[in-house]
Parts: C-alpha cells; sequence; structure tokens
C-alpha cells in the first residue's frame, strides 16, 4: 500500500496539499484579492478571507489557525489599510510559524492595479518556491479528519451518516482524529453522548453545550430543522439529531473543542459550533461551508460531507470528499459526490462495506487523489462573526 505523504512544518504537524492562501482582511480588500487568485490561475492559490471591518476575536483566531495550517504552504495578507482587523499579529503569527508571507496594503502600494500586480508576482514566485519543498512519510494517527451533513434528508440518517460512522471507527482505531459536530443539531441525543464520554465531567460539558444550543435557538428563533429537510421527508429535529449523531461512530468520545481548537491528541472530538452568550452575530450555524471552516480553522485535513437532498459546494484549503446518502440524488447529481452510499438503501452494499469505501476513500485523498469537488474547482469560505468562551479543563481531559 502506498504511504501517506506529508508536508512537513516547524511545529511537527504535516499537510496533505502545499496551498498559497490569499487572505483579505476587509471586504473592501476583496476584491483585489480575488483578482491576485484569478490571475494566478492555479489550483493550490486559494482565496479565504474576512468581511468585517470592526475587530473580532473569533475571526483572529480562526484567520491565525487557517494561515498556518498544516495544507498551507504560504499566505499573502491583502490589507485595505484602515481596517480593524489587527494584520500585523496575523503577519506575525504566520512568519513564526516559518511559513513564507507578505501584507499588501492597498493605501500604500498604489492602489487596485498596483496592488493586483505586485500580489500576483509574490504568489507566483512563492507558489513556485514551496512547490519544490520535499515531503515525508505521514502515519493515519496524523490525520485529522472531520464530518459535516448538510441538505439532509430521511436517507441521511440510515445509510451515508452511520457509513461515515464505521469509518471513524476505523480511523479512531488507527490512532487518527475525529471532529463531529454539530452541538445545534445533536438536540436529544446529548443524554447518549455524555453516556460515550471517557469522564462523567466530559459528559456534563457536552450536556451544557447541547442546552446552550437550544436556548440559542429559542431566542433566534430559528433553529437548524429547514424547509429542505422536511421535504425530503425528516418530521423533527430530533429526528434529524438522531441521524446527524450516527456520523460519530460508536468510540468513546475524547474530548469537546470549539473553533480553531486543536485536538492534543487522537480520539474521536465533539466541536461546539454555536456562539457564547446572548445572540449577537445573527444565526450560528445557518451555512454548512462556515462550519467546514470551523473544523479546518481545527486542523482538520479532510471533511466528510453527507449530503441527502444534494450539495456541490467543497473548501478552500482541506479537500471535501461528498458522500451520497439518497440513491436518486446521486444519480442526478453524481458528478459532484464522490462516495453512493444509496447503495445501502437499495440493498446493494451493506454499511460495514459502505464505511470501507469511505475510509479508502479518504486515504486516498490524503495521498494526493483530488476529490471531486477539488477537481471541479469548488473553493468556498466563509468567515463571519462569532464570540467564543475558552473551553474549560473538563472539555480535554486526557490533555
Amino acid at each position: 500500500m502506498t504511504e501517506i505523504l506529508g508536508y512537513p512544518r516547524e511545529d511537527g504537524r504535516k499537510g496533505i496539499r502545499n496551498v498559497v492562501v490569499v487572505a483579505y482582511l476587509v471586504e473592501c480588500a476583496h476584491h483585489v484579492a480575488r483578482r491576485i487568485v484569478e490571475g494566478a490561475n492555479h489550483t493550490d492559490i486559494q482565496l479565504i478571507g474576512f468581511p468585517g471591518c470592526f475587530p473580532n476575536d473569533y475571526a483572529l483566531k480562526l484567520m491565525k489557525r487557517l494561515c498556518t495550517h498544516p495544507n498551507v504552504g504560504a499566505a499573502l495578507l491583502v490589507s485595505l489599510g484602515c481596517e480593524g482587523f489587527n494584520r500585523n499579529t496575523l503577519h506575525e503569527e504566520i512568519d513564526g510559524s516559518g511559513r513564507p508571507v507578505k501584507t499588501l496594503v492597498i493605501q500604500k502600494a498604489g492602489g487596485t492595479r498596483s496592488s493586483i500586480d505586485q500580489g500576483l508576482d509574490w504568489v507566483l514566485s512563492t507558489q513556485a518556491q514551496i512547490a519544490t519543498q520535499p515531503q515525508v512519510p505521514m502515519g493515519i494517527n496524523e490525520l485529522i479528519v472531520a464530518t459535516i451533513c448538510g441538505g439532509s434528508d430521511g436517507t441521511s440518517g440510515i445509510s451515508a451518516n452511520p457509513a461515515v460512522g464505521r469509518s471513524f471507527d476505523k480511523l479512531v482505531d488507527q490512532g487518527a482524529t475525529c471532529i463531529f459536530e454539530e452541538t445545534g443539531e445533536l438536540i436529544g441525543c446529548e443524554h447518549i453522548m455524555a453516556e460515550r464520554s471517557i469522564t462523567p465531567e466530559l459528559g456534563a460539558e457536552i450536556q451544557a453545550s447541547v442546552n446552550k444550543a437550544e436556548r440559542y435557538y429559542s431566542k433566534m428563533g430559528y433553529g437548524s430543522f429547514a424547509p429542505g429537510n422536511a421535504d425530503g421527508g425528516l418530521t423533527t429535529i430530533e429526528e434529524k439529531s438522531i441521524g446527524a449523531y450516527m456520523k460519530s461512530g460508536s468510540a468513546q468520545i475524547s474530548g469537546m473543542i470549539k473553533p480553531g481548537d486543536i485536538p492534543p491528541n487522537g480520539g474521536l472530538y465533539l466541536m461546539d459550533v454555536v456562539p457564547d452568550g446572548e445572540p449577537t452575530f445573527g444565526f450560528p450555524n445557518i451555512s454548512d461551508n462556515a462550519e467546514i471552516v470551523e473544523m479546518i480553522a481545527s486542523g482538520a485535513h479532510i471533511t466528510l460531507f453527507t449530503t441527502g437532498r444534494g450539495s456541490v459546494v467543497g473548501s478552500a484549503i482541506s479537500p471535501v470528499i461528498k458522500i451520497c446518502s439518497n440513491p436518486e440524488t446521486f444519480a442526478q447529481l453524481s458528478d459532484d459526490m464522490d462516495i453512493n452510499a444509496g447503495k445501502i438503501i437499495l440493498g446493494e452494499a451493506s454499511l460495514d462495506e459502505v464505511g470501507e469505501e469511505i475510509y479508502q476513500k479518504t486515504i486516498a485523498v490524503s495521498r494526493g487523489q483530488a476529490s471531486l469537488s477539488e477537481t471541479l474547482g469548488h473553493q468556498e469560505f466563509i468567515l463571519t462573526y462569532k464570540k467564543f468562551d475558552a473551553i474549560g479543563p473538563a472539555c480535554l481531559p486526557s490533555h
């Protein structure tokens, strides 16, 4: 079996991709950053960014984690010049990680055309430079794999989601780190997860996080149960939650993290994506893409995305593998779906067989095989305002 080869980083982690990110630090710099990426026209030069103008600790933390992600080899920061984002702190973080970094300030670089030209020269020369970096052997126990469900329907909880759970069990057994989310779609499952936690204290933290999500949604007047879920045959948030929960497999839960927290050891981790405190910044989980970004910020090399109704998205920085639960949807969107878990519904494959297929696909993508979303050029990215308190020691009992 061909081994995984990774790009070594100074912090000891390894990446399965070697991307140059072009990061805008305010919406006013978005156009320039996008034109730089478009001009480069290279799959390993990708666009990320934060549109807001006043500071947000969550956004700064995530941008630090994203720009120093193992899959990232270099970063160009594009600033207008007067925004509230702390570009100097972000630049220092990236520079301290040993990666090439440049901050381009549009107000000092001569405006749009000059900034695009300067940025394009830098990313092309830097990408050529890091492309020569040698790779080193990488173990499965060094992988971080995340999972999310989007566009769920009545088939999700009985095919794709439990099949991902089977693949998670195998990865955890081999020492990998697996992350499942989200507390807002696990309402009604909190007691089950508490029983699976490695300590009672962790179980209590998980129950509290789900209760927080329920209160948050109640105050917002909008939960994670969407009209599309109902059209697909789901009837209640509890029914949707049970299906979403199946992605976690059967391993003990080793810890609970929040966006940007990097799991300290291998094992299974729950990510709490619902903001802390009173509702401030809008819907907590309105976008699957935002949650993919949050899991990437916690180090995910790959995201396993299950869908019943169908979704065509991917992500910048880390590959997304699409797993379709519904055979009819797979027939309509086969060009976007890596795995047909609908075979389980038709009686053509077992959960274990599809779980093994997902596991093998995860390893193949780790070795450099492009997922379909990568092949199609999907590089979606969303980062907005949120607020989180730091996790307590009970959340990571083995740390």
